[in-house]
């Protein structure tokens, strides 16, 4: 409290925020802070800047100056992430009064006398934390409590455990909601008397202030989902171990098992956002580099390929032997070239694990196609190891032996089906 009225340790904090976050290139985003006049600048008198602005509450006044609230928010929200997950130092108070909107659409923040500074060590827990959420891994939230020190030594993880899984219920309950999600956590907070470092009480009330204040421009607004893209694209980026390892834990399970749910939407959103950067529409911070998702593919391909990943494999050759079978169905073949057939006649698990697969290449196909070099590069690099030569003959021989009485069959239909097609005269366009 007595450092929240320090005026010039607050003047210090406007200007050190200032040089982090008021000028950030080729993000779409413009954030303002009050110039200090230390001239006139003591302990117990702070002057600076005066900045004319709207109230992010006054939804009348942001209509009439038409401002964008979307893309206000989108400042907001890319501010503050940047300001938690990447530099560490935060404004811990961004509640409506201490954020204006200005006239030209950009965000001006006062305020700077409650400031958090946290350590890598937390911010790195902090995404830990949201993608053991997003997965509802209990088991994962529980040991990331331990390892930041939210609960004592000697506590029985299991039980904690348990008891963050029976927080999310049955599936009904889940919510992307910061208010929400608390909501769920708090009963386990006070059953194992949790303890929460200074700099991270700060950090919740940083995130729910964050999202009420979003909430004044559109009440529908989630933090979690929509700070999504912006872990992901941290994890793509960044090329730290334990980064690494969490974007590994997004996408397999502990048990090595892939989430393919999981890939295909981040493949899909990949080449829906490089494709839109391509076009040259102005980069954002919700924007993937294509050569940190390479990167991050390499380092995951050989992940699998270690001994680390010999169960990754395991689980991955009976999906790959699955689809396979699924695959060569006779009513597959054409849905592949034409998506409104697909829509029309993939009813059946194994159909929709085929259109799946289809929309997954049809995806990949056009990230690649954005940087075609960078990619080939890295297959090469992928294809030349001795340890991706034994997985392919492994993936061979599992085929051979599944399919050695079922595959022929299967095969000469897709075939058949084939020949039958091209002597209709089938479009194998796709529809636009």
């Amino acid at each position: 409290m007595f450092d929240e009225i320090d005026y010039i340790l607050e003047a210090q904090n406007a200007e050190k925020f200032a040089s982090l976050y008021a000028s950030i290139p080729r993000t779409g985003s413009c954030v303002k802070v009050p110039k200090i006049y230390w001239n006139f600048t003591r302990k117990t008198v702070l002057t600076m800047e005066w900045i004319d602005g709207i109230k992010l509450t006054d939804a009348r006044r942001i209509s009439e100056a038409s401002l964008n609230k979307k893309q206000l928010i989108d400042q907001g929200l890319y501010c503050s992430l940047k300001q938690l997950l990447e530099e560490g130092f935060f404004h811990a108070d961004p509640h409506p009064g201490n954020l204006v909107a200005t006239d030209d659409g950009s965000l001006a923040y006062f305020d700077f006398g409650m400031m958090g500074d946290i350590p890598r060590h937390y911010r790195v827990g902090l995404i830990r934390m949201l993608v053991h959420y997003v997965n509802r891994d209990s088991s994962g939230l529980a040991n990331d409590f331990l390892s930041l020190g939210f609960i004592p030594d000697g506590t029985d993880i299991q039980l904690v455990a348990d008891a963050v899984h029976a927080s999310f219920g049955d599936g009904s309950r889940q919510s992307n909601d910061f208010q929400g999600i608390m909501d769920q956590l708090y009963a386990v907070m006070y059953e194992f008397n949790f303890y929460l470092p200074p700099d991270y009480a700060l950090v919740i009330r940083a995130l729910g202030s964050l999202e009420g204040t979003a909430k004044a421009l559109d009440p529908d607004f989630k933090v979690v989902e929509s700070a999504y893209p912006f872990v992901i694209g941290r994890l793509l980026a960044d090329p730290n171990p334990d980064m690494r390892k969490i974007l590994r834990e997004l996408i397999i399970r502990s048990n090595g098992s892939i989430r393919w749910n999981r890939l295909e939407r981040l493949i899909a959103a990949i080449s829906e956002q490089s494709s839109e950067s391509a076009n040259e529409t102005p980069l954002t911070w919700k924007t993937f580099d294509m050569r940190s998702v390479v990167a991050a593919t390499e380092d995951l391909f050989c992940f699998i390929l270690s001994e680390k990943g010999w169960w990754v494999r395991v689980f991955l050759i009976q999906d790959i032997v699955k689809a396979a079978n699924a695959f060569l169905e006779e009513e597959a073949l054409p849905c592949i070239f034409n998506k409104q057939e697909a829509k029309e006649r993939f009813d059946t698990e194994s159909d929709a694990l085929v259109m799946r697969l289809i929309n997954g290449f049809r995806s990949l196909q056009q990230a690649i196609s954005l940087a075609p070099e960078v990619w080939t590069a890295m297959f090469l690099r992928t294809l030349v190891k001795s340890d991706t030569h034994r997985f392919l003959l492994d993936i061979f021989l599992s085929l051979a032996v599944y399919s050695r009485n079922k595959m022929p069959e299967a095969f000469f239909r897709c075939i058949s089906r084939l020949l039958h097609l091209l002597e209709k005269g089938y479009d194998f366009q796709e529809d636009t």
